[in-house]
């Protein structure tokens, strides 16, 4: 593994104090170093993504019977601003009321949900409050993940994307 050269020079004069030279043979520390890379490399786990379930409703027309009373519809519009109304919004003989919201942390969309949330549990004595979250095209992907966290921080278990209708658009402009 490591070498020491002894040898002399011969012919010289006088007394000159004999120099050895040392040389380590790297080889088995290069060696070493391959094998821990390796096994490192083989038995750590790779980091698992972190992935938002998301179930939309089914396409079969009107599938989800809900009572307007446990809905509430948050549309998603440009410029960070939310509308949001009780109920689906699915009569046009009585059309929903509008109410405008941000996602400040006073008076902001957060109270809306857990509001309506309680108001829920206090008529049905259950936690049936769905969420019809609808995004305008001119919203951005942020707006999005913020209301997803709204639902999650809420304690909302049913909520759902859903397309938004040409008169929700108007609510914007």
């Amino acid at each position: 593994m490591a070498e020491i050269n002894t040898s002399e020079k011969s012919g010289s004069r006088g007394t000159h104090s004999n120099k050895k030279s040392t040389r380590v043979d790297m080889t088995p520390m290069v060696d070493l170093g391959f094998l821990l890379i390796t096994f490192f490399m083989l038995t750590t786990t790779m980091a698992q993504p972190k992935t938002m379930d998301l179930f939309m409703p089914k396409d079969d027309g009107d599938s989800m019977s809900l009572p307007a009373k446990k809905a509430l519809t948050v549309i998603l519009g440009p410029d960070n601003r939310i509308a949001w109304y009780e109920g689906i919004g699915n009569d046009p003989a009585i059309p929903p009321q509008v109410h405008y919201s941000s996602y400040s942390n006073h008076a902001g969309i957060r109270d809306i949900i857990i509001d309506k949330k309680n108001a829920v549990l206090q008529a049905f004595h259950k936690n049936d409050l769905m969420v019809l979250i609808k995004a305008d095209k001119s919203s951005n992907y942020k707006n999005v993940v913020d209301i997803m966290d709204e639902m999650l921080i809420s304690q909302v278990d049913r909520y759902a994307m859903v397309d938004i209708t040409p008169a929700e658009e108007q609510y914007f402009k």
